[in-house]
């Protein structure tokens, strides 16, 4: 099996990511899960914990993060090889069920890296280093332990059997979850901690405020003490852009429900005034009759 060797850094700097663009960037989302887990070390023991292995040599570990993706706005957050095992790891702190969608298009990409100089059209196989797909998840909104998500999830048409088929696993790894998982890895759960304590304090102080004290306190309580130590200003930094970021996205949706309940009872009171009953029912439980209607009434 022949190795990837090529290894790209996946930091840029905070006020480099800052002058992209005004507002809320997409592109630096997961950016401190990214920072602590760019160390080698530190990814081998997350690999190990999620995959129950005891690899111990992080010189091992190849990775092959991509950058900026030739037909894609998007990058992915961390990928390597061990062992001919490649593994493409993405942090969320939204559920996203489009994941599986970008985790093929990440590995068909990384695919084609590897093979650019092999013989594609010939009679013997070219090898490929089997995928690995996981998905860690601290967003707000309850989610289980583990799951599944499927590209055939999302496929309009459900066929009897599927030709095209990626499973990703989703980990919750907000603080009381997976627990196993949590003490196989001491950073994984290091960092639970840390973003629970500035959830936690944001709630009762500004945010600098909030993001400054949980990094003290998890120093003084050897909470990914030597990563807040080296880069405190950074994290710091990065942690005030995610959680407003978080912010911003949770206002952003619920404005979109208010906006579309509104909506709704507006068309309902319509459809009332002309006593049309059936109508309200049916658009409760068809979304394209509701569509219509709406398109009828101009809402």
């Amino acid at each position: 099996m022949e190795k990837q060797s090529n290894v790209t850094g996946n930091l840029h700097g905070y006020a480099e990511k800052e002058k992209e663009k005004g507002g809320i960037n997409r592109t630096y989302k997961s950016r401190l899960f990214e920072m602590i887990f760019s160390s080698k070390k530190e990814l081998l023991e997350l690999y190990n914990a999620v995959n129950e292995t005891s690899y111990e040599n992080p010189e091992e570990l190849e990775v092959n993060t991509l950058e900026n993706a030739i037909y894609m706005s998007m990058r992915n957050d961390l990928s390597f090889i061990i062992d001919s095992k490649l593994a493409l790891y993405e942090h969320q702190s939204t559920y996203n069920p489009n994941l599986p969608l970008r985790f093929l298009m990440y590995v068909a990409n990384l695919y084609s890296n590897m093979t650019k100089d092999r013989n594609l059209y010939g009679s013997r196989p070219v090898k490929l280093p089997a995928p690995g797909f996981v998905i860690f998840y601290n967003g707000l909104a309850e989610q289980s332990d583990r799951q599944i998500i499927k590209l055939s999830d999302v496929y309009e048409v459900q066929d009897r059997e599927i030709s095209l088929e990626l499973k990703a696993v989703m980990l919750n790894i907000n603080r009381g979850h997976n627990e196993r998982l949590m003490s196989k890895c001491k950073t994984l759960k290091d960092y639970s901690i840390y973003v629970d304590k500035v959830r936690e304090y944001t709630k009762s102080m500004p945010l600098e405020d909030a993001v400054e004290k949980a990094i003290t306190e998890c120093i003084e309580d050897d909470i990914l003490a030597e990563f807040l130590r080296n880069n405190r200003t950074e994290a710091k930094n990065v942690s005030i852009f995610e959680y407003d970021e978080e912010r911003h996205m949770r206002q952003t949706k619920e404005e979109g429900r208010e906006e579309g309940a509104a909506r709704v009872n507006h068309l309902n009171r319509l459809l009332a005034h002309q006593n049309r009953t059936e109508d309200i029912v049916r658009a409760a439980n068809d979304k394209e009759w509701q569509e219509k209607l709406f398109e009828e009434f101009g809402l």
